[in-house]
């Protein structure tokens, strides 16, 4: 409770007091009603948009290779699996700073391609770059819940799914994936809300020119100190994460009945 409290319950409350107030501590909704300015809201749906894609490339991604890991059979002993949180151990900027290199105009990426003769790309400071940050960055907070739910499932229910004669593409529809749901809408949520919310990612690669909703909280905060409006614009992304938590719930306890 103590920790709740201190880490928890206490930050929330200076963010709802802020929002929720003007500079003369009136109560005021106009800090959250801010967000339906064109330029807010026109970064609000691209923050969405942008989570979305990224959410769904890391599933894409995230998913036949917890299948793979899964049936390999992997002992406690190995160390496969480290392989794949190995870069969250390198600092998350370190990261984020490495494909700035590598996409850049006269990055590693084209450098090699002009050497080839072959044509450039200009990639960084785009959309998409942000998305393949997104996607690299966050890949194996998708990848560890879907693995650890495949793991758990076991052998002898796909191996009566098959003796009633169901052929791979039924018992992956009617076994594997309802029974990997809890993993899969685990790593959704893990995905999505720091999609949602970050700034360095895409300062760095989409180089200011691409602002998102957590760029603008950012600059509300540490640029222009309006806590008030930062704190306002922070309540509606919590809207969006609570509604993310909402339906995980809903289809988590679908899955279970």
């Amino acid at each position: 409770m103590a920790w709740a409290l201190i880490f928890i319950l206490v930050p929330l409350g200076m963010v709802f007091y802020y929002g929720l107030t003007n500079d003369n501590g009136s109560f005021t909704l106009d800090n959250i009603t801010t967000i339906a300015k064109p330029g807010y809201l026109k970064a609000l749906v691209r923050s969405l948009r942008l989570a979305v894609i990224s959410t769904l490339v890391c599933f894409i991604l995230a998913y036949p290779l917890g299948m793979i890991l899964s049936s390999m059979k992997l002992s406690k002993n190995t160390y496969i699996v480290t392989l794949f949180i190995l870069p969250m151990w390198m600092n998350f900027l370190l990261r984020t700073l490495t494909w700035m290199t590598l996409l850049e105009g006269k990055g590693v990426i084209n450098t090699i391609l002009e050497f080839f003769h072959l044509p450039t790309i200009n990639v960084i400071n785009t959309g998409a770059a942000i998305v393949l940050g997104m996607v690299y960055n966050f890949l194996p907070f998708m990848i560890l819940p879907i693995y650890n739910s495949l793991n758990k499932i076991d052998e002898n229910v796909i191996n009566a799914a098959r003796d009633l004669g169901a052929n791979t593409l039924q018992t992956f529809l009617k076994i594997t994936l309802p029974l990997s749901l809890p993993g899969i809408l685990s790593g959704i949520t893990m995905v999505f809300i720091p999609a949602l919310t970050t700034f360095a990612i895409s300062t760095m690669l989409g180089g200011s020119k691409i602002l998102l909703i957590g760029n603008i909280i950012e600059q509300e905060f540490t640029q222009l100190y309006d806590w008030h409006l930062g704190s306002g614009l922070s309540i509606v992304l919590m809207v969006f994460i609570i509604l993310n938590m909402i339906i995980e719930t809903v289809f988590d306890k679908g899955g279970n009945a």
